[in-house]
């Protein structure tokens, strides 16, 4: 029906959720169901295409916030359903596919280590949600993160499984070992650590041209070489972490100001995923 001015009124869903948020939010949704797809594969025993498919649900989580603000669909709801899908996605699943690859060997332990590493996920969610409206955040407002993104986390816990594809070398499998690594990225995900923020990476402009070379041959080493490339990439990532800090240490013995984040200000994805 038209509107007393003659006109199709804008449609709307029937929580509020406008036509125009539905694609962020489906992107979300994508993403969830990639994650819970790789628990299905790791139940049949296919553990390749299970970490595939928590990457894929990674990446999409990287593409759902930027789709919101490119659309200007920003919206509490996209925020709360982004880290309802990040704490299965990255938290649930992983748990489930490293042990149902090996941390099932030792049930005592083995399972006390995918719980740690599910459950601080979440703890890390619900802390980031939590200060979604403070202003007073030192790690943001110098441009840090605090703690290892729920993403980045999952990526970290499938080290022992990268290298145990990429080499077939069976010590990369040992549940002790694993147990441990997986309690070690539990602990980054909910410490206090500041990492380094994508606002954070600006190279001097004289190596931008190699950095763009760079992405170029790293793109297709994931395509030759997929396993030990997401090896390197890993390690690099953790070659970051005491980077992180002595940057941020440095930086607040400098001195920065409070970048206040007006209150109510919310996105399908405050963080680009970094949550």
């Amino acid at each position: 029906m038209y509107d007393a001015r003659g006109r199709w009124p804008r449609r709307r869903l029937a929580a509020g959720l406008s036509v125009r948020a539905i694609v962020p939010n489906a992107i979300t949704a994508a993403a969830l169901c990639s994650g819970l797809t790789g628990i299905r594969f790791a139940i049949a025993g296919d553990f390749e295409k299970s970490v595939q498919a928590v990457i894929v649900a990674a990446l999409l989580d990287g593409i759902d916030g930027r789709a919101a603000r490119l659309l200007k669909a920003e919206t509490r709801f996209g925020a709360e359903l982004d880290s309802l899908a990040d704490a299965i996605s990255f938290g649930v699943a992983p748990a489930l596919i490293v042990y149902l690859w090996t941390l099932n060997a030792l049930p005592g332990l083995g399972w006390i280590a995918a719980l740690a590493f599910a459950i601080c996920c979440v703890l890390r969610l619900a802390r980031f949600n939590a200060r979604l409206d403070m202003l007073d955040q030192p790690h943001k407002s110098a441009g840090f993160l605090t703690g290892v993104p729920a993403p980045l986390g999952a990526g970290l816990a499938f080290l022992p499984m990268y290298l145990w594809i990429g080499t077939s070398r069976p010590e990369f499998a040992n549940p002790v070992v694993v147990s441990l690594w997986m309690l070690i990225n539990a602990f980054l995900m909910i410490s206090n650590l500041p990492t380094l923020s994508w606002s954070r990476l600006s190279p001097p402009r004289g190596v931008r041209i190699g950095l763009i070379a760079l992405v170029g041959l790293t793109v297709s080493a994931l395509l030759i070489e997929p396993w030990l490339t997401l090896v390197g990439l890993t390690v690099f990532y953790l070659a970051l972490l005491p980077l992180g800090l002595i940057t941020y240490l440095r930086v607040k013995r400098q001195g920065f100001p409070a970048k206040a984040t007006p209150a109510g200000a919310s996105a399908a994805l405050p963080d680009d995923g970094a949550h």
